[in-house]
């Protein structure tokens, strides 16, 4: 059958905690994430190797089986070093605190906030019920306890294990 894919829509509910608060947006009719801006009396600086805590002066209600990523936005990662360090953020569905994001200035330059800058996406994904027990073995894999980096770096490396180096 051929036209748009059924598409079941999950309602987000945002409230405002402080006036000048924005409503997160998406910037285009396919993008993942929703931009949160940042939500301050006077501009915020991040000196190199330094964080902050930015308000975006929004509580949201996320239905159960929801939760909210929040993740860097790459112009800001590319251009000036800014990132998330916990990224991503998670926000649980019963969190009903502010929304706010943990910026990282790994650049070179202290990086300055404006109130309304767009600072990270908050992309909204499902969360799967599971059920976490003991249990005595594991089922054997061709990878194994295999850790970091256990695949090497060459895009030619074929699945086998990287040599190791004493």
């Amino acid at each position: 059958m051929a036209g748009k894919p059924s598409v079941v829509s999950q309602n987000v509910s945002v409230i405002r905690l402080r006036a000048k608060a924005r409503l997160p947006r998406r910037m285009s009719a396919g993008a993942s994430g929703w931009d949160l801006a940042a939500c301050l009396d006077s501009a915020l600086r991040i000196d190199p190797g330094r964080w902050a805590v930015v308000p975006t002066g929004i509580a949201i209600e996320l239905p159960t089986g929801l939760e909210a990523q929040v993740r860097p936005r790459s112009g800001l990662a590319a251009k000036h070093g800014i990132g998330i360090p916990n990224a991503p953020g998670t926000i649980d569905s019963d969190y009903r605190g502010e929304v706010c994001v943990i910026l990282m200035n790994w650049g070179n330059e202290p990086f300055t906030i404006a109130h309304g800058d767009r600072i990270a996406q908050m992309v909204f994904a499902r969360v799967e019920p599971v059920r976490v027990r003991w249990t005595r073995s594991l089922r054997e894999t061709t990878r194994g306890a295999g850790g970091f980096g256990h695949t090497g770096v060459s895009a030619t490396t074929t699945g086998k294990r990287a040599r190791r180096r004493p």
